[in-house]
């Protein structure tokens, strides 16, 4: 094995849509955000795995991503834009059937003028400052948008992953009093906003992180398998130091393993000294620093020299290891890099 093996689960993958689907309650439709590449997994197989699994709307980015998602879906599902109608994109738009979510008077302008007809959705901004329209331009535009038909109108929570905090409360009214009798389906919540209750669930869900295996959704089943090959162990005498900057220095005769794997596939600088990987569900210290494709692990406690070791599985979510690093799942998952060996167990076919 010359480079990590990156295995994705898709039927543990389609388990956690549905589980978040039964979450949002029977008359609410759970969409699926496949943006990024599908959180770094490919998002044309994620996107037919959770199509598999009931989802039949889909959220992207930009419409370059789009257009990845429509080749593998086909015609049907509906595929929504976070981004808009850009410039430049209303060929697209038009010959995919992308749904772009306007976020803007300007937008929402150049979107009839250049696709008159066209589906399309509208995002608010209910405090978050990032996209969609402020209330004072949707006041001024509802009447005239509200007339063309929208699929959808949606806003995004920002502090959703922490249930307690205020924000939510207030971003919640402001969307109602945005909303109330607009008779459009609407969407707030993504996967934090599903897990604080039926308030926030409205008539559309946008269920992403909680899928690909990652927090709030700590029931989540584990959805990416990295298993990095070991190429070399080395006796450590007391005294000795191990990679860059001799950051580590052994206390004892120990054993290093050097892994073929570091932050240029995704496993950032900042867990050397503090991150883990597992043998047979035992834990194994990342020793001195990540280098840009080594690492170096002390296997001293381990009966065998294993031929790799695992970051990612059953022992060890995204999210422990972002921890590691300073950073979210989210990062970790995104940065995963293309040297790795990638597969597929089950999903569609299987």
């Amino acid at each position: 094995m010359a480079t990590g093996s990156l295995t994705i689960d898709l039927d543990a993958l389609m388990r956690n849509w549905q589980a978040l689907n039964r979450a949002s309650g029977p008359n609410v439709e759970s969409g699926a955000v496949v943006k990024a590449d599908g959180y770094g997994l490919g998002a044309g197989r994620v996107a037919q795995a959770l199509a598999q699994a009931g989802a039949r709307r889909f959220f992207v980015a930009v419409a370059e991503e789009g257009a990845a998602v429509r080749q593998a879906l086909g015609p049907g599902p509906e595929i929504c834009v976070f981004s808009g109608h850009m410039p430049g994109d209303a060929d697209m738009i038009r010959d995919l059937n992308l749904v772009p979510m306007l976020n803007s008077v300007e937008q929402l302008t150049g979107h009839m003028e250049a696709l008159p007809g066209h589906p399309f959705g509208i995002q608010l901004d209910t405090g978050m400052n990032r996209l969609g329209m402020e209330p004072a331009e949707w006041a001024a535009v509802a009447e005239i948008a509200l007339a063309a038909g929208p699929e959808l109108i949606m806003s995004h929570l920002a502090c959703a992953d922490t249930p307690d905090d205020p924000m939510n409360a207030r971003q919640l009214k402001v969307f109602r009093e945005l909303t109330e009798g607009c008779g459009v389906p609407r969407s707030l919540s993504a996967t934090g906003g599903i897990l604080l209750g039926r308030n926030y669930h409205f008539e559309v869900t946008r269920p992403g992180v909680g899928i690909y295996g990652g927090d709030p959704f700590v029931e989540a089943a584990p959805v990416a398998y990295l298993s990095l090959p070991v190429i070399q162990t080395r006796e450590v005498e007391p005294g000795e130091s191990a990679g860059y900057g001799c950051t580590w220095t052994a206390g004892d005769t120990c054993r290093l393993a050097t892994v073929a794997a570091g932050y240029a596939d995704g496993l950032f600088r900042a867990m050397g000294n503090r991150g883990h990987m597992f043998h047979e569900g035992v834990p194994c210290p990342i020793v001195g620093r990540v280098s840009m494709d080594l690492i170096t692990v002390d296997i001293s406690h381990l009966s065998v020299i294993p031929e790799a070791l695992e970051i990612l599985g059953a022992d060890q979510t995204v999210d422990d290891v972002a921890d590691a690093a300073g950073t979210i799942g989210y990062e970790i998952l995104t940065s995963l890099g293309q040297r790795y060996t990638r597969s597929y167990a089950g999903g569609p076919g299987a």
